[in-house]
């Protein structure tokens, strides 16, 4: 089957797997999640995914009030992001989905060590990847860690899944009501403006190796799939 993306990078808030609960993993996101990622694996699509930490551990704003210092607080947020693709791979797997985690930081009881060229295999034979752990490097967030993967293993786009909002605007949606959806934007209108889209760093390096990036809201059921066929969904990058 024809699909516009053969290889993609799908970059997961961990706000997304809350549901309903104000911390920790619910059981219903995650299915959702795993559902949308199979519905284009099957297609014969090429997934990569990062997933955030956020609804464990948010290293800046809970380091500062435990009193560590940011870069350790960056690790345990970094823990965080592998519990979420540890539990992520075991729901891929119920629903017959071949999937590898592979970390920036070393645990081999728990997953593979982030290698680039086993990456791109394990993609090559249909596999999903999971790249856990950000960079391995404190002071980058996951959007980072989610362009600096995607130009390592070629991907052909920058998925950006949000939690409810359905792409990028002149304004913060969530505080001004008339704030304006965008079809399309330029990198560099977003590095200019300071839209609160992504970090800019994982703006400039998109843009640096010419990964466009599609901004859509993931709790829209079948998204990834309108994507795949070549539909308008979100906010176009590039």
């Amino acid at each position: 089957m024809a699909v516009k993306y053969k290889r993609v990078l799908l970059k997961i808030s961990g706000e997304a797997l809350l549901g309903s609960q104000q911390f920790g993993i619910d059981y219903d996101p995650v299915v959702m999640i795993a559902d949308e990622i199979k519905s284009i694996a099957d297609i014969g699509v090429e997934v990569a995914v990062v997933v955030g930490g956020g609804n464990i551990f948010r290293g800046m704003k809970n380091s500062a009030r435990l009193g560590m210092d940011q870069a350790s607080g960056d690790y345990v947020g970094m823990l965080a992001t592998v519990m979420n693709a540890v539990v992520l791979q075991c729901a891929l797997k119920k629903i017959d989905v071949e999937c590898r985690v592979q970390t920036a930081i070393s645990m081999n009881q728990i997953a593979e060590p982030y290698v680039r060229h086993r990456a791109i295999r394990h993609l090559e034979k249909g596999r999903v990847v999971i790249f856990a752990g950000g960079t391995g490097n404190p002071f980058f967030t996951t959007d980072t860690a989610s362009a600096l993967r995607a130009s390592e293993i070629n991907a052909e786009v920058m998925l950006m899944a949000k939690n409810g909002v359905d792409g990028v605007y002149d304004d913060d949606p969530k505080i001004n009501p008339n704030a304006k959806k965008l079809d399309y934007v330029s990198y560099d209108d977003i590095i200019k403006n300071e839209l609160k889209v992504m970090d800019t760093s994982a703006c400039a390096l998109c843009k640096q190796n010419h990964i466009p990036i599609i901004v859509f809201d993931f709790k829209a059921k079948g998204s990834l799939k309108k994507i795949m066929d070549g539909g308008t969904v979100g906010t176009y990058v590039s």
